[in-house]
């Protein structure tokens, strides 16, 4: 096998020799690289229990951070996340420095991978019904984080993630942002449930569907509230959603990608209906996702309907632009630390 230095000459981010904070590329391209880690960190692990001998290249270290903390699933025993500890050399320290994490605690996506790929499937569905906040390994997740956030602060502390582990991470990033601590998150294609609007190449069609969606989502929120207005259930999501406003979480995805590309159109159309005044309506359609509406209505079971996942009120979202061979191909993690990314970036707050 290739050394460390070699695998990473060839596939990483090796123009990153001086890393400026300032600079948002470069931010972006040591997340993304941190959660490559935590999956090399698993692939490692498996093949050591294999009898193989392959070590995994310490991408980490070629921009100063080492692992503290290997984060393990209660069920599968893998590593499905990482602590890491930012040490720079005495020369590293510049202007860019008050930017810079001293924690960034990463999380790995789905890895096809024998040992481990059974649970992080079951995780996958449990995103599709609404349920991570239940499972044991988002507590231990966010054990870890706010065991580090109370002995070091929220400033220093960034969460990063791809795919799966991007909601986890922004699972984690909102529990805390409903605790007043507000941490740097870098959300690689997180998943959000819904039919890919966006991949519908015609606009009316598009703008047509989310519309009608809204109206829908709007008259069973109403409905609901009246068949609960015995108690203040609905006053207490409004609550928690608004608590969570404050937190801009930055998001990366692929237009091209089913899996996180509605994000696209998601806050599109919140900002469409603010635009014509409909404000009012954004925001109590934005609080919930018409899929888990509908699976709950038929009879599905576990079905939680409150406070979907992927809803957020703010974000500051990066679209890649760059061409792609196909959907395998725009769910990459490799892709956001192309030194020639074609990004269309918006902040919604």
């Amino acid at each position: 096998m290739a050394s460390g230095s070699e695998y990473f000459n060839r596939c990483g981010p090796k123009y990153l020799s001086n890393i400026d904070w300032n600079n948002a590329h470069h931010r972006r391209s040591v997340s993304a690289s941190l959660v490559e880690g935590v999956y090399m960190l698993e692939e490692d692990r498996q093949a050591r229990r294999g009898g193989s001998q392959c070590v995994a290249p310490p991408w980490w270290e070629f921009f100063n951070f080492k692992v503290v903390n290997a984060l393990i699933d209660d069920n599968d025993k893998s590593i499905f996340g990482a602590i890491f500890e930012y040490k720079p050399s005495a020369y590293s320290y510049h202007r860019s420095m008050d930017r810079t994490p001293r924690y960034v605690i990463a999380f790995r996506g789905t890895l096809i991978k024998l040992e481990s790929f059974a649970r992080d499937l079951k995780l996958d569905i449990d995103i599709i019904r609404n349920g991570l906040h239940h499972t044991g390994r988002f507590r231990t997740a966010i054990k870890a984080v706010l065991d580090l956030v109370s002995v070091v602060g929220s400033s220093k502390v960034w969460l990063t993630g791809h795919s799966l582990g991007a909601a986890m991470a922004m699972l984690a990033g909102k529990n805390m942002a409903k605790r007043g601590n507000f941490l740097e998150a870098f959300l690689f294609n997180p998943p959000y449930v819904s039919p890919p609007i966006e991949r519908i190449k015609n606009k009316k069609v598009r703008h047509g569907l989310r519309f009608a969606g809204t109206l829908i989502k709007a008259g069973i929120a109403f409905a609901a509230a009246a068949s609960d207005n015995h108690n203040n259930s609905n006053g207490i999501q409004d609550s928690s959603f608004a608590a969570i406003s404050g937190w801009i979480p930055c998001l990366f995805v692929n237009h091209l990608d089913p899996i996180c590309s509605e994000y696209i159109g998601h806050f599109k159309h919140k900002k469409k209906l603010e635009d014509i005044g409909a404000g009012g309506l954004a925001r109590l359609t934005s609080q919930h996702s018409l899929g888990n509406m509908a699976m709950n209505a038929v009879g599905i079971k576990g079905i939680d309907t409150s406070e979907p996942l992927h809803l957020l009120p703010s974000a500051n979202l990066a679209v890649n632009l760059y061409p792609c061979q196909d959907m395998i191909s725009a769910h990459e993690l490799h892709q956001w630390w192309r030194p020639d990314l074609n990004l269309s970036c918006s902040v919604y707050k």
